[in-house]
């Protein structure tokens, strides 16, 4: 694989390329963790319906979609990743993306409470804001659904826990922790 892209490592789109957008900082998470995080949801997401908040390359979306969600929102504050994406769309024809440009916070308060599956969190490691986009994200979350939350710490459960989450399953790999999370109740 050359610098620059990232693959898709399972389902329909198995080992298709997605393109990084030139002049952008991004951070993609690591084909292993992407490989760890949908073992732990199972491989088959036929009918979910996903959010990608901070999509950056979208792999974490494209991943989902190519594993049959129903529909998966990608969203991304920059006009470059956009553009990236939709690329990879086309060459895809990956109708069950839609790609939003904006602010990820906005886009998730916008969602109809109770109706996503699965909301992807990966913000930039600075984001200051982690405990606002997981109360968001649950809103939004159907009772039997899950939030991926990517940071440079590990949450605790007692954190998790103030905010309505609970923690189901975490790896460390590098500098990255991910987290699995469900609403508590």
């Amino acid at each position: 694989m050359k610098p620059g892209e990232v693959r898709i490592i399972g389902g329909a789109w198995k080992r298709s390329k997605l393109p990084l957008p030139r002049g952008v900082e991004l951070r993609p998470t690591p084909d292993r963790v992407r490989e760890t995080l949908f073992n732990w949801l199972g491989q088959d997401l036929s009918g979910w319906h996903c959010l990608d908040a901070f999509a950056g390359t979208g792999a974490l979306g494209f991943e989902a979609a190519s594993r049959g969600a129903a529909s998966v929102l990608l969203c991304d504050s920059q006009a470059l990743c956009i553009e990236a994406m939709a690329k990879s769309q086309t060459k895809l024809a990956a109708s069950q993306l839609r790609l939003v440009r904006g602010e990820a916070l906005s886009v998730l308060r916008q969602q109809a409470p109770h109706s996503l599956d699965l909301v992807l969190l990966d913000p930039p490691y600075n984001f200051p804001h982690y405990p606002i986009a997981l109360s968001a994200a649950l809103a939004c979350l159907k009772p039997t659904g899950h939030v991926y939350l990517e940071a440079a710490k590990a949450w605790t459960e007692q954190d998790l826990s103030a905010l309505g989450l609970r923690l189901t399953r975490h790896l460390k790999a590098g500098a990255v922790h991910a987290h699995l999370l469900q609403p508590a109740a």
